[in-house]
């Protein structure tokens, strides 16, 4: 056949066409095939059996962001395993973010998301991979207002002893992290005393976003019930004003009324251990030391996820997974409100209010559950003879049952318009400055007129709790003095966005003050004594000098018999109330000024 130059030039063009056209398919074919080998879950593999290692859950985002730009991965900070924490970010406006300062904090709202702070409660690992990779791919509705940001595994040490025993309570994954981190610390009780090196990250993450909204995911021990679904929201009375008014009656209706519509029924964290929850349950009240008892303090809208141990892991991680699409749409969509009151309640406390320190649950307020339980009776063991408790799924049922969730509080103090901290309490020091807490160094030696306090009493735990001997119901008494303050030391103000992290940790009455962590124990021990052969002759000499102490002593004697039989503690009453007493015994440091 013959062919002229025209003929042969255009079956050459037309061939080599063919051939980018095939080659292009080829390409997008195998990066298809690569994304959706790379983006498939272990859990998605596994029919929701198992979930990833540490290692896996990085690469799985590291992927995610190469292949979608709504998707980035950060490093910020380092934790107790030697591993750096990892921030993962859905900006629905595709603008990569290379360091969380870029994130926009003034145009979107902000949703902390955090996941395996007890590695072995893994359901919101697999359910945010799932989650963010829907979003990025647009299979789920994405927020236009809100920027998510997820802490993928905040307890790496943790996650990297997996077994398959030490979650006795709780039916799957098949292998999973463990409770305590690299050092044995529980994080979900570090977050104000900071031992660990996980904490002072997530602070820094926490301050730098400053989110409107916080989830944590978790999975429940306790009591026995139908529900897939638990959650443990921030105690709205502890939250306060308008932000705790929104979240009890209007954010948490909304979400289970949007879970009721998708067949996911949940019910409030059932705060019942070895006991049947329909005798009636209080709310979960959320100290400092916990997450959202932290977040509370710079007045986030927080939420625990509790799934059920004993519903199985397929279910458990897609109803978290459910959970956290909700939320998103219902916070999504009321953006601009959520904002206000997030940024109005900065300012709600100022200085000579009265700021509550200690709760308790109101007994006069209480709402009814329409709880979905089953039955629970007391029978013989077959272990110990003794009798134990047994649920019985074969007797479902629907009860009234009583929950208390309002409280009141039980102690306030003045809020003062300043704390005093010598330079020399460097502990606190470094913790205000981690939570941007702003202080001012004195230039000069200055005397103040202050309030001073003593510790009247405490209590303290008998066995060690998270790296301490926690004290408990601390009382103090106050005395004003003029007080001495050193060039070098510091004024701290409480007309600050982190007023309540400051009330919540000076004030030693607080539950979770840095008194109660064990942060002042020195002063609780005496550094001088007496010899009472030297004391006894000195003593004579002070109650002679001293008519009106004569008079007291005399009287303890004759009301007290046991400090009437005991001579030391006659002596050692009586160098408490002289001139040769310590001044820094029971003498708390951190000194109020103004109020």
């Amino acid at each position: 056949m013959y062919f002229n130059h025209k003929s042969l030039r255009y079956i050459i063009k037309t061939a080599l066409n063919s051939c980018f056209i095939c080659v292009t398919i080829l390409i997008i074919s195998c990066t298809s095939q690569k994304e959706k080998e790379t983006l498939t879950t272990v859990f998605e593999i596994s029919k929701g059996t198992q979930t990833p290692e540490y290692k896996d859950v990085i690469s799985f985002y590291k992927n995610l962001a190469q292949y979608y730009p709504t998707i980035s991965i950060t490093e910020e900070g380092q934790t107790d395993s030697g591993y750096p924490l990892h921030v993962v970010y859905f900006e629905p406006s595709g603008k990569s973010i290379t360091s969380i300062s870029q994130v926009q904090k003034n145009t979107k709202n902000i949703l902390l998301i955090n996941n395996g702070i007890h590695p072995g409660e893994s359901d919101g690992i697999d359910a945010c991979m799932l989650l963010l990779r829907d979003l990025a791919k647009g299979t789920i509705e994405a927020p236009i207002n809100t920027t998510i940001a997820v802490i993928p595994v905040y307890n790496i040490g943790g996650a990297l002893q997996r077994n398959s025993t030490s979650r006795t309570n709780q039916q799957g994954p098949e292998v999973y992290g463990f409770r305590g981190n690299a050092r044995n610390y529980d994080l979900n009780r570090d977050f104000i005393k900071a031992d660990t090196k996980n904490a002072k990250a997530f602070t820094k993450i926490f301050r730098a976003l400053d989110p409107e909204l916080f989830i944590d995911n978790h999975v429940s021990n306790g009591a026995d019930y139908q529900y897939t679904l638990t959650h443990l929201f921030t105690q709205h009375n502890k939250l306060g004003g308008k932000a705790g008014a929104y979240l009890d009656q209007t954010l948490m209706p909304r979400l289970q009324e949007a879970l009721k519509t998708k067949k996911w029924d949940i019910t409030p964290y059932v705060n019942v251990f070895n006991s049947q929850p329909e005798k009636g349950f209080t709310q979960f009240m959320d100290s400092p030391r916990y997450s959202t008892g932290y977040t509370t303090l710079y007045n986030t809208l927080g939420m625990m996820v509790e799934t059920h141990m004993l519903k199985p892991y397929k279910k458990r991680v897609e109803g978290t997974y459910e959970l956290m699409k909700s939320f998103i749409a219902i916070t999504d969509a009321d953006a601009k409100n959520i904002k206000n009151i997030h940024q109005g309640a900065k300012t709600r406390f100022k200085k000579a209010d009265l700021y509550p320190i200690q709760w308790e649950v109101d007994s006069t307020q209480a709402k009814t559950l329409q709880f979905k339980g089953y039955q629970g009776d007391m029978i013989p063991s077959k272990v110990t003879g003794k009798m134990r408790l047994k649920f019985d799924h074969s007797k479902p049922f629907v009860k009234p049952t009583t929950y208390y969730n309002t409280f009141k509080a039980s102690k306030k103090i003045t809020i003062p318009a300043y704390y005093a901290i010598a330079k020399g309490q460097w502990k606190v020091l470094e913790r205000l400055e981690l939570n941007d807490i702003k202080v001012s160094e004195i230039q000069n030696d200055t005397t103040f007129n202050t309030q001073v306090y003593y510790i009247k009493d405490y209590k303290t735990r008998q066995s060690p709790y998270e790296g301490h001997y926690l004290h408990y119901n601390t009382q103090v008494e106050s005395k004003q003095e003029k007080v001495t303050l050193y060039k070098g030391d510091y004024l701290v103000t409480t007309a600050q966005e982190g007023i309540r992290y400051l009330l919540e940790t000076l004030e030693p009455e607080a539950v979770d003050s840095f008194f109660n962590w064990n942060f002042f124990d020195t002063i609780l021990q005496q550094k001088e004594g007496f010899s009472p052969y030297v004391w006894e002759d000195k003593a004579k000499e002070l109650l002679d000098n001293n008519p009106q102490l004569k008079i007291a002593f005399e009287a303890k004697k004759k009301a007290e018999p046991l400090f009437a039989s005991n001579w030391y503690a006659q002596l050692d009453w009586l160098h408490k109330r002289s001139p040769n007493y310590e001044q820094n015994h029971l003498r708390y440091p951190i000194i109020r000024v103004g109020g």
